[in-house]
């Protein structure tokens, strides 16, 4: 086991399987941040959770199963923070920034997951690249119906349907590289973070509900 990584955890023999799911489940994260998927082992993932090896492949499975489902909760952990911090009785750019908020705070809390759903499985391709894709997917959903929304009360419905999904997905796209940036730059606050990213885009959503567009001089 490496040096930068936790101690494991006491063995413990009567514990749910609940518990015992969710101490694989964070030692899996923390290797497979460290590692990749590839260079991860399940000794080192065994002795992170402090259970034997027959046990994550009874509960969890091998090493492929593990990681697709480590993937596939970290992303919903994820998706619900982020739609947790956005406040619908709030006006559409203090939703946004709320959302932001709460996404780079659950960068800075959750690094090892970050790592692994933005870099290992991305990388790692297949299933588990699918599944990030959906988060993303999701994410601009999310940002594509606060721009809807503000557009159609500004009578421009039509104008923002167009083009919101487009620029949201440019808008989380932007938001991920921003959380990569800032692992290496983890003095920045994450708001000041989110409203760095407001700053570069919102005053151009803003231009769009209110119908300003920008064009090319002729």
């Amino acid at each position: 086991m490496t040096d930068d990584v936790k101690a494991p955890p006491p063995r413990s023999r009567r514990l749910p399987r609940a518990v015992r799911e969710r101490q694989i489940f964070d030692a899996a994260v923390q290797v497979f941040s460290r590692h990749g998927y590839h260079s991860a082992s399940m000794d080192e993932i065994s002795e992170v959770a402090g259970v034997s090896k027959p046990m994550i492949y009874s509960y969890l499975g091998a090493k492929e199963d593990l990681f697709a489902k480590c993937v596939q909760r970290e992303s919903t952990r994820l998706l619900e923070a982020v739609r947790e911090g956005v406040r619908p009785e709030l006006p559409p750019d203090m939703q946004l920034w709320h959302g932001l908020r709460a996404f780079y705070r659950f960068v800075a809390e959750y690094r090892d997951s970050w790592t692994v759903l933005h870099r290992h499985a991305l990388t790692t391709g297949g299933q588990f690249a699918d599944e990030v894709n959906l988060l993303r997917s999701k994410a601009i959903d999310i940002v594509a119906a606060l721009v809807v929304n503000a557009g159609t009360k500004k009578g421009l419905g039509q104008v923002a349907e167009f083009s919101g999904p487009a620029l949201a997905a440019s808008l989380v796209g932007a938001a991920e590289s921003l959380a990569d940036w800032w692992l290496d730059h983890s003095d920045v606050s994450d708001g000041v973070l989110a409203s760095w990213l407001m700053n570069l885009v919102w005053l151009g959503f803003n231009d769009l509900v209110e119908g300003r567009v920008w064009r090319p001089a002729d």
